[in-house]
């Protein structure tokens, strides 16, 4: 087994801990972000690992830079054979990465050099790519761009979200490490460059991505809604007599014309892209700049994800309403 740091903040990271401690590793240090003030309250929060590091007996630290020599120094002393770093939100100099015998290894969730950088889950199903996946990576100074030790593929499904192919992620990324450190210490892996072809970049999550536009064709739109659920969610507002009502879309699927290419335009019912064409059980029927959608879970402001025709109860929306974006400042 080998003495290891390991280095990440959310769920996703909590995974391959859990996963790393269940192996039998020496886990000498854990690095994750301070706590940082949250809900309503802003009261203090713990990350999802510094939790889980707690609950296991194992050494946290929360250091706001890795780019002093008190770091270096206190990592050296750790006498590492190897570092994990999973989602952990602080940059590695190269100080950093020289210390541990074997290096540092990333676990990064797709299949590299395709969606490099901090959003790889949603960007693929906003993309809508059908396969995504875990590298295994050793780390280098380039964002993402580290010799590859490890790919593990997985479809992405039709009904995948941007929540369930997290999980269903973080879950072969925990799997993916555990071989991939044993690999090493066998002396069976060795790190091969990455792909020259093929890179992208998976920008980081803002709240601009929340806004939907039905310029665009369905296929889009309806990928954009599975890919930002739960976070940031996709949001359109209506109008109403105090204002316009932001509203929440969960769940939608393209309703009739061909499956859109993302392309804005003029729907093809000749409808203003946004205009409610129906509104029931069944769903809601709003006109793209290519085919329509029909939105089956909406959530109104301070109520809860509903089905649509439970939605409409409480808030009836009439055929010839439109959607547009929100806002934005």
């Amino acid at each position: 087994m080998l003495r290891i740091a390991f280095a990440g903040t959310p769920e996703f990271a909590a995974a391959a801990l859990d996963a790393l401690a269940g192996a039998g590793h020496e886990i000498a240090l854990v690095l994750t972000q301070p706590d940082r003030p949250a809900g309503r309250g802003k009261a203090l929060q713990q990350s999802p690992v510094k939790r889980l590091a707690l609950s296991l007996g194992l050494e946290v630290w929360q250091p706001a830079t890795l780019r002093d020599p008190d770091a270096w120094r206190r990592l050296a002393e750790a006498r590492l054979d190897a570092m994990v770093v999973a989602a952990y939100g602080l940059i590695l100099p190269a100080q950093v990465l020289a210390i541990p015998r074997l290096g540092c290894l990333n676990i990064h969730a797709s299949l590299l050099p395709r969606w490099r950088g901090a959003a790889p889950i949603q960007r693929a199903i906003e993309a809508g790519d059908t396969e995504t996946g875990i590298t295994i990576m050793q780390m280098d100074e380039g964002l993402d761009t580290g010799p590859m030790l490890s790919r593990v593929a997985t479809p992405i499904l039709p009904e995948d979200t941007g929540g369930s192919l997290h999980d269903r992620l973080a879950s072969l990324g925990a799997r993916a490490i555990v071989d991939a450190l044993a690999g090493l210490e066998a002396g069976r892996l060795a790190p091969a460059p990455q792909p020259a072809d093929g890179a992208t970049y998976a920008r980081k999550l803002g709240r601009a991505d929340a806004a939907l536009d039905f310029a665009l064709g369905a296929r889009a739109l309806v990928d954009r809604i599975r890919a930002f659920d739960p976070v940031p969610g996709s949001v359109a507002t209506i109008e109403r007599d105090d204002g316009p009502v932001p509203v929440k879309f969960w769940r939608a699927q393209a309703a009739g014309g061909p499956a859109g290419t993302g392309q804005s335009g003029t729907g093809q019912s000749g409808a203003v892209p946004g205009t409610v064409l129906r509104a029931d059980a069944d769903g809601l029927l709003i006109a793209c700049g290519d085919g329509a959608i029909a939105a089956t879970e909406l959530q109104k402001p301070g109520g809860k994800r509903l089905a649509c025709g439970d939605f409409l109860r409480g808030f009836p929306i009439r055929a010839g309403e439109r959607f547009v974006p929100p806002a934005t400042t």
